[in-house]
């Protein structure tokens, strides 16, 4: 068994010299995404030696990852800078020139990014047609002012009223309903097709959110997720370049990859080792945790940072800690939500689509009508919102992005490439009513949701949860009403840790920066009283 390589004691660090064995604070960080990452970067800049990084998987980036297609590197992953001004990954992509062949086309500054600004998305009907550009826009209108109003109710602190169940979708559905039947200039058949985009568009708003359905999100606190300034912009070189310089000055022995984590042991004490101890492993005296991974090896700490996703937490808390997490916690776990947003790239020798489409957007008009929008296993299809057009063809070649969200997403990646490829054919065909429409030959796709260290894509704000469900999650244990107990013990970070950006990189990251200044924070405040104590 390869053990991991755990730096000596010291006690040069001032930061860590109050420590009552006067040793250097050991710290471990699980998981080597963004947040972790990050985490372990300020504290070595801080003078914290012993820190070491598991990560359960054999690469580093969590849900940052970028494949190499031929000249093209696609992202399985987070894709998009969100914002500019005061956004760290941006503020780090543009430091070091990352943004540097960034297309005009790739920065942009719609709500709903797709790859370029240029061109214009083609909705099409399941019955081959194209719907007219003038009632797209005339739709896009209606529906994005109901999206503003969407944002009222945490904002201004609007009363949520009880017909729309605190659901977006619920709400959304109505009050847009409500206005194109009110609409005395369209025909039946016009109506009808608005009806249908309305679902389209929630699909789409559903893989935004990464939520089964809209109809799972907050209503009351759609609003608290807040927007940085600035276009949204694509990393030509690959969003893994943002993990590379975030990894540049960790040690490499300082990383442990394909070292999942099956338990932690927290609040330790010197009389409770061996009662909890069960003979596994010899304990040393001393530390107040204990990390037990997977391969048997029982890792020692003060502290330990958890960046694991919500997914994972949600799937593993009950066997994760020892003892287990306080019941505030465990209920902030359960009540927000996590689903998966999955990628289908499909590559082509020539474009089937005019040089102007820059995305094909599946309309059912069958479903007009429908409330929940839930397919049986044989249907996953019907989930699959649109293809992007990459851009510019010269980096990307002929290549189509598929978006598919929720339950149908599952569905997808327990497919093969082959049923995949047929059936994303299938569809295109019906839609863009071209029966010639050759195979892709080649299909990429990510698998988020069956992936045992992720378990989902970002999370979101379901019914029922709020913003401060997000800082239960992010509170530190043991709680600070419990004085005995050695402080800052677990600490958690992650995008859904974060109030404001969680499902973003920038919110993984800032989370992972401040738990790491939780702790800088209180080391120096130790060093500060016993620096000032007086003489005796």
């Amino acid at each position: 068994m390869q053990s991991c390589e755990i730096s000596s004691d010291s006690t040069d660090d001032p930061l860590s010299s109050d420590l009552r064995t006067h040793r250097q604070a050991r710290i471990v960080v699980i998981g080597a995404g963004l947040a972790g990452l990050a985490a372990t970067k300020i504290l070595l800049k801080n003078g914290f030696t012993d820190v070491t990084v598991l990560e359960a998987s054999d690469h580093i980036g969590g849900r940052v990852q970028s494949v190499q297609q031929g000249k093209a590197t696609l992202e399985l992953g987070a894709t998009w800078i969100h914002g500019a001004n005061g956004n760290p990954v941006y503020h780090l992509a543009e430091d070091n020139g990352l943004l540097e062949h960034t297309t005009d086309g790739e920065r942009s500054v719609g709500r709903i990014s797709l790859y370029t600004k240029n061109g214009v998305a083609h909705y099409q009907t399941n019955n081959g047609k194209r719907i007219p550009k003038d009632l797209v826009e005339e739709f896009s209108d209606l529906y994005n002012e109901v999206y503003e109003l969407t944002q009222e109710f945490f904002q201004n602190g609007k009363p949520v009223c009880a017909e729309s169940q605190n659901s977006v979708g619920v709400f959304t559905r109505d009050v847009v309903r409500k206005k194109i039947m009110l609409d005395p200039d369209d025909s039946e058949s016009t109506k009808k097709l608005k009806l249908s985009m309305l679902q389209q568009y929630l699909k789409v708003e559903s893989c935004e959110s990464s939520s089964p359905s809209m109809d799972e999100v907050s209503l009351s606190e759609f609003g608290e997720w807040t927007e940085i300034p600035g276009a949204h912009y694509v990393i030509p070189e690959g969003f893994m370049k943002i993990v590379q310089l975030l990894a540049q000055d960790i040690p490499s022995r300082t990383i442990c990859l394909s070292k999942p984590v099956r338990c932690i042991h927290w609040n330790y004490s010197d009389n409770n080792h061996n009662e909890n101890n069960h003979g596994c492993q010899p304990l040393i005296l001393g530390h107040p945790i204990y990390v037990e991974c997977e391969d048997e090896e029982w890792i020692t700490a003060d502290h330990v940072i958890i960046t694991a996703s919500l997914g994972v937490l949600k799937q593993n808390h009950e066997a994760m800690f020892s003892p287990s997490l306080p019941e505030d916690k465990v209920l902030a776990i359960e009540k927000l939500g996590i689903s998966t947003t999955d990628k289908i790239f499909l590559e082509y020798e020539e474009p089937f689509w005019s040089p102007e489409c820059n995305s094909i957007q599946f309309v059912w008009e069958d479903e007009a009508q429908l409330e929940q929008l839930v397919y049986p296993e044989e249907l996953w299809y019907k989930k699959i919102c649109s293809f992007d057009v990459l851009y510019p063809p010269e980096r990307y070649g002929y290549m189509l992005s598929g978006w598919i969200c929720g339950q149908e997403a599952l569905h997808m990646e327990r497919c093969d490439d082959e049923t995949v490829a047929e059936t994303c054919t299938e569809l295109l065909r019906r839609f863009t009513g071209n029966p010639d429409i050759p195979k892709p030959w080649r299909v990429l796709r990510s698998s988020w949701g069956s992936n045992p260290f992720i378990r989902g894509s970002y999370s979101f704000t379901r019914v029922g949860s709020s913003g401060e469900d997000c800082e239960r999650l992010a509170m530190p244990l043991p709680y600070a009403n419990s004085t005995k107990a050695s402080p800052l013990q677990v600490l958690f970070a992650g995008e859904a840790t974060h109030r404001k950006y969680y499902s973003t990189t920038h919110g993984a990251l800032l989370s992972g920066q401040r738990e790491a200044t939780r702790l800088i924070e209180m080391y120096q405040d130790l060093h500060r009283a016993e620096t000032t104590k007086p003489n005796m």
